[in-house]
């Protein structure tokens, strides 16, 4: 939670990071209110999510009160901007609509067709992800309940998450320790029957497609895609679209997305595109941003 306030003091974009305490909680309360039957925990649970997420917006809320504070209750009151006079001052926004021509749409000039074409790379990655793991997290909603999908995640969680930062612990924790032991020794069985009885293979590869699902993509992964949604709209309709390479690159689900090409046997050309892609923007991006250019 520190860590999360503390990048929130360096880009106000750091302060989407409460989105996930947010999930956290409403997950944690859903399985106390509904699974233990104990609302009280419930509400507790609420509480201290959003005392976490508040906590994370702290830095931004700071910024602001100290510019109003400087500028429009101690400052010269002859030269009062028009922020200050705003039901909501917001110094940053402010800041980045006059004097950078940031905007809804505002962006959308042909002499900017360039900078659309140097963001095209990342945005079409984006794009990609979200519409991969949105199909994905589709599949698993048709294939398990969204009650025991919650119940599993939370119980899963509890036991298991916190014993690693490891990817795979985030991607493969929705599911409680017991139930990933009896599916591995389900599944080894089951490859076993395959082997020696050619007539159930139309149901184990229904069984393979959902075990597919659940453990490679839980619902844990959709507060990344969500967050990842929020930032590419922003950055394609709203920011300087340039620095959407930079500003996109804070999101895991791009490197997922990115290596599932890679790995993919039918994605070769593609992957290879990408590698190159990376190569070019560290050689290429350290030379002319060191150098003033607008390459992000």
């Amino acid at each position: 939670m520190i860590m999360l306030a503390l990048s929130g003091s360096a880009r106000s974009n750091g302060a989407l990071n409460a989105g996930y305490f947010c999930f956290q909680a409403l997950l944690h309360a859903y399985d106390a209110a509904v699974q233990k039957k104990r609302p009280i925990l419930a509400v507790q649970v609420l509480i201290t999510g959003f005392l976490r997420s508040v906590f994370i917006f702290l830095p931004f809320f700071a910024f602001q009160a100290y510019g109003y504070l400087n500028i429009c209750l101690y400052g010269n009151m002859e030269e009062m901007r028009p922020w200050c006079k705003a039901k909501v001052p917001l110094l940053y926004g402010f800041i980045q609509s006059h004097y950078w021509g940031v905007g809804f749409l505002r962006y959308f000039q042909v002499k900017q067709l360039p900078n659309f074409l140097l963001a095209s790379p990342v945005l079409s990655l984006a794009v990609y992800c979200i519409i991969h793991y949105t199909k994905l997290l589709h599949r698993l909603f048709k294939s398990i309940s969204i009650h025991e999908l919650i119940v599993a995640t939370v119980e899963g969680r509890s036991s298991e998450a916190y014993k690693s930062s490891d990817v795979d612990t985030v991607l493969n924790s929705g599911f409680s320790t017991t139930t990933n032991k009896a599916q591995g020794h389900a599944d080894v069985k089951r490859r076993k029957s395959v082997a020696t009885d050619p007539g159930s293979m139309h149901n184990n590869r229904s069984n393979d497609k959902i075990l597919e699902v659940n453990e490679g993509c839980p619902i844990l992964v959709l507060p990344f895609i969500l967050h990842l949604a929020f930032m590419t709209f922003t950055a394609f309709f709203v920011m300087h679209v340039q620095v959407s390479t930079r500003f996109l690159s804070a999101s895991p689900p791009i490197y997922w997305a990115a290596s599932h090409i890679l790995v993919s046997p039918k994605s070769k050309r593609w992957g290879y595109l990408i590698c190159i892609y990376f190569i070019a923007y560290i050689l290429l991006g350290s030379l002319l941003f060191t150098n003033f250019y607008p390459f992000t």
